[in-house]
């Protein structure tokens, strides 16, 4: 019996039907595990070939018309000559310039340069042989390397221990795998750790499920530039932390020799060479800590199995379908992926896994100097520092012996200027007059006491007593017209300049050199 769609829709008229029909049924064998049964491309019914043209063609005969007379009307004129776009046979290209899935394709980049030069880094592909391709990648890759770029990581490093922090959506499905392995369980049973959003089921749907016939050396190729890809997968989604942006795409590729140079590899350990040096020339993050997590969130996918593969493959295709020149890159790489990963031998992505495991690498591997430049960067680092610390201990030491030296200066330069005035007044004739000699006798004095003054400026204590020869800037003690008053005068002068000295006590050679000089006016006063 049959039950049409229109029937169903008039029963029951308040329901809408989307096309798609939930059947549950029960195994035969409870408890029996189907492998690739969340692989729905590969559930999907191939497609067969479907053509137009005859299977039997006659080849070289000459064209007809349809009632059998030669064609011979060349009365057709047109304005603008057709020349359609011809295939370059493969014979005449160079079979060692393939690149694409398994190395399955040429001559596509003859008509789509302009297209594709910002996607690929190569220069005419179609032309270009792995090995050159290869010599070109790693000239240029040594022409973009920046040391600075990278010493500035290297020193200050705290975006990127946020960014190692970071636990993408694979962290947690490797630690459930553990457990579950520490517990017994089958291996089988944990393909049910990942699931699909119904994007990716649709996007799967969308697949045309094909098979590929691969020969040893590409089956090979297949796998390894898998790592290729995946290692730069893991690094944009640890960067951005899971959140895509406009420079998603561009980090995949550029990231990824297999996509921007049709690179070829041979062994595990030149895979993770190239991926560490791209990774310290080109991001915004370079440091090589980053480089080695980003190896190991590599491992933890592969272990977890052709499940957590596929959908890193469905987000890099969905990456690449947005932007518009990238996703020329989903039908050379990406798509074939997709398909192909979900008819792969589990036991081929866990030998992978360990191979990817046993490869080591280093600094010293990358072949761009760094632990040279981190040497110097240190060594840079300590003499800044050393010059630092001795400047402040400079600075520090100097401080209190500035202020005596000023002082000294000082003193020396009153007591100079003591001494000069002193011989002045020694050659002066004594037929001069009294107001001469007194004022002779009063300058010493007088300048004396002002240079108790400006030490006390220096941070003596001040004296309330204020001499000085200029009426302007202080009162006379005597009146200069005074005749023979200089002794009490000088006496005076002598009490107050003692009271200056005990107050200025801290330098012992000034009051020194004031105690010379009240003995010699002490000498001179009874001659007058």
């Amino acid at each position: 019996m049959s039950i049409s769609r229109e029937s169903i829709s008039n029963s029951t008229p308040s329901r809408t039907f989307s096309g798609i029909f939930t059947i549950r049924l029960p195994k035969e064998t409870p408890g029996q595990h189907f492998e690739g049964l969340n692989m729905l491309t590969a559930l999907l019914a191939p497609r067969k070939s479907r053509t137009a043209k005859p299977l039997v063609e006659e080849i070289g005969a000459s064209e007809v018309s349809e009632g059998g007379v030669e064609d011979d009307d060349d009365e057709f004129d047109w304005e603008i000559e057709q020349s359609p776009y011809e295939e370059v046979p493969e014979s005449a290209l160079n079979p060692n310039c393939r690149y694409g899935f398994g190395n399955l394709r040429s001559g596509v980049f003859q008509r789509l340069q302009d297209e594709l030069s910002d996607v690929i880094d190569i220069k005419d592909p179609d032309f270009t042989s792995a090995a050159e391709r290869r010599q070109k990648r790693l000239a240029a890759e040594l022409a973009k390397f920046d040391p600075d770029h990278y010493l500035a990581d290297f020193m200050e490093d705290e975006a990127v221990k946020q960014v190692l922090e970071y636990n993408p959506w694979w962290s947690d499905l490797y630690s459930e795998m553990m457990t579950s392995l520490g517990k017994s369980q089958e291996e089988e049973n944990l393909a049910a750790l990942v699931s699909f959003s119904e994007e990716e089921k649709y996007q799967l749907r969308k697949f045309v499920n094909k098979s590929y016939l691969l020969d040893k050396k590409a089956h090979r190729q297949v796998y390894y530039s898998l790592i290729d890809i995946l290692l730069a997968y893991c690094y944009e989604t640890r960067v951005t932390e899971g959140e895509r942006n406009v420079e998603s795409a561009w980090n995949i590729r550029k990231l990824s020799p297999t996509l921007c140079w049709f690179e070829t590899w041979t062994n595990v350990h030149e895979i993770l060479v190239s991926f560490g040096r791209r990774v310290l020339c080109y991001p915004l993050y370079r440091h090589f800590k980053l480089v080695m997590k980003t190896y190991r969130d590599t491992i933890k996918i592969l272990q977890l199995g052709k499940s957590a593969v596929l959908k890193c493959l469905l987000d890099i295709h969905k990456i690449f379908q947005e932007n518009d020149p990238a996703y020329i890159l989903n039908d050379l790489y990406i798509s074939d992926y997709c398909v192909w990963i979900q008819k792969a031998k589990s036991k081929k992505l866990a030998a992978l896994a360990e191979a990817l495991k046993k490869a080591s690498l280093t600094k010293a591997q990358l072949g761009l100097e760094l632990e040279e430049l981190e040497a110097a960067a240190f060594l840079v680092q300590e003499e800044e520092t050393t010059s630092k610390a001795g400047v402040h201990s400079t600075s520090r030491q100097q401080t209190p012996s500035s202020s005596s030296e000023t002082s000294g200066s000082e003193e020396s330069e009153g007591s100079a200027s003591l001494e000069t005035e002193e011989s002045d007044s020694e050659q002066e004739e004594p037929g001069g007059g009294e107001s001469e000699t007194g004022h002779s006798l009063l300058g010493p004095f007088v300048e004396e006491s002002s240079m108790a003054l400006l030490l006390n400026d220096g941070g003596m204590c001040r004296s309330t007593t204020f001499l000085g020869s200029d009426g302007g800037r202080g009162q006379p003690l005597a009146s200069p017209g005074a005749p023979r008053a200089f002794g009490p005068l000088i006496q005076e002068l002598g009490e107050q300049l003692e009271t200056s000295v005990q107050i200025s006590e801290p330098k012992d050679s000034a009051a020194g050199q004031q105690d010379s000089v009240l003995e010699r006016e002490s000498r001179q006063t009874p001659e007058d």
